[in-house]
């Protein structure tokens, strides 16, 4: 069946796949997006489809549309983006929620929220499991996105509660890929832009803490199929690569697969910098039958022939 389906932050790296992805399948899609973050490049190449609509607008105003579906991925994701406008931020979050949920109440619309890994602050559970409540410090300089995050779940689960409103609820791990943003501060396309611009790469700290790497192929999967589970199944489930890689690891794989003569420097860790971060996605696999496919290999191949052209 044709559905109608929102996307917020459409125009931003998952969302553009996600826009992609669900006119594959069909649906009429709605794309809004205020290019905080998120380009118009990304979705070039949807703007001729006659079920696509682009919308600019801010989440943090009210919308009033007539969807079926409404995933709210909008909302700045690295920390360079998400420090550089903390109060923005955690509008964005908070108000973006409240707005898109008051929607799918009005018009009866599923709601898909992308939560995120960094509910579970620096973990002192590992890997991370969804009964966690994880260890955030609420007033360092990540808390924007971490408090916001958590506040837009809270916000989820009671529209569920009060107004019966179908939310699904997924927490996302680090997700990499092409259409990453050159200046995006998070740490795969920092590596790849470095490494192939002959620059040294920059580890924070001693390298030695943990990343899990999801390519975005998978998460568009994951996302999709959590979209479609049954109406009491709300989450929040992590989606995410379970494969746990050292930063300075990482930094050594690049270097090898772009042919770099890059060394690795060292700078002071940031404030609040998780030492570990690896989903637990036993829920993921046995409610939705998901697990990523993609090697991280694999997956860096694809995204560093994708910078190597916009480069």
């Amino acid at each position: 069946m044709l559905k109608r389906i929102l996307v917020t932050g459409g125009a931003g790296f998952l969302g553009s796949h996600l826009c992609e992805k669900l006119l594959a399948e069909n649906n009429e899609v709605i794309c809004l997006d205020n290019f905080f973050t998120g380009t118009k490049d990304n979705i070039l190449p949807l703007l001729d489809n006659p079920r696509f609509e682009l919308i600019r607008h801010d989440v943090i105003n009210p919308i009033y549309l007539e969807v079926d579906e409404i995933y709210n991925l909008a909302c700045p994701a690295s920390p360079v983006h998400y420090q550089y406008n903390p109060i923005k931020t955690i509008k964005t979050s908070v108000m973006g929620a409240i707005n898109t949920l008051g929607l799918a109440k009005r018009v009866r619309a599923k709601i898909l929220q992308a939560s995120t890994s960094e509910v579970y602050g620096d973990p002192e559970v590992h890997p991370q499991k969804e009964e966690y409540w994880g260890r955030v410090n609420p007033v360092g300089i990540r808390s924007c996105y971490d408090e916001g995050k958590r506040a837009a779940e809270c916000l989820m689960m009671d529209y569920r509660r009060q107004n019966n409103v179908n939310i699904k609820i997924v927490r996302i791990f680090n997700t990499y890929g092409p259409r990453m943003a050159l200046n995006d501060g998070r740490v795969v396309s920092n590596f790849i832009v470095q490494a192939l611009r002959g620059e040294d790469l920059t580890v924070y700290g001693s390298g030695s803490q943990t990343r899990s790497f999801c390519y975005v192929s998978d998460m568009i999967d994951g996302l999709r199929r959590m979209m479609d589970t049954p109406a009491d199944f709300l989450g929040p489930v992590n989606l995410g690569n379970p494969g746990e890689f050292t930063i300075r690891e990482l930094a050594e794989i690049l270097i090898r697969m772009t042919g770099s003569r890059s060394k690795i420097i060292f700078r002071p860790l940031p404030q609040d910098d998780p030492a570990q971060r690896q989903p637990d996605i036993s829920l993921a696999r046995d409610e939705l039958g998901w697990e990523p496919r993609v090697t991280l290999e694999e997956g860096l191949e694809q995204t560093i022939e994708y910078f190597r052209k916009i480069l």
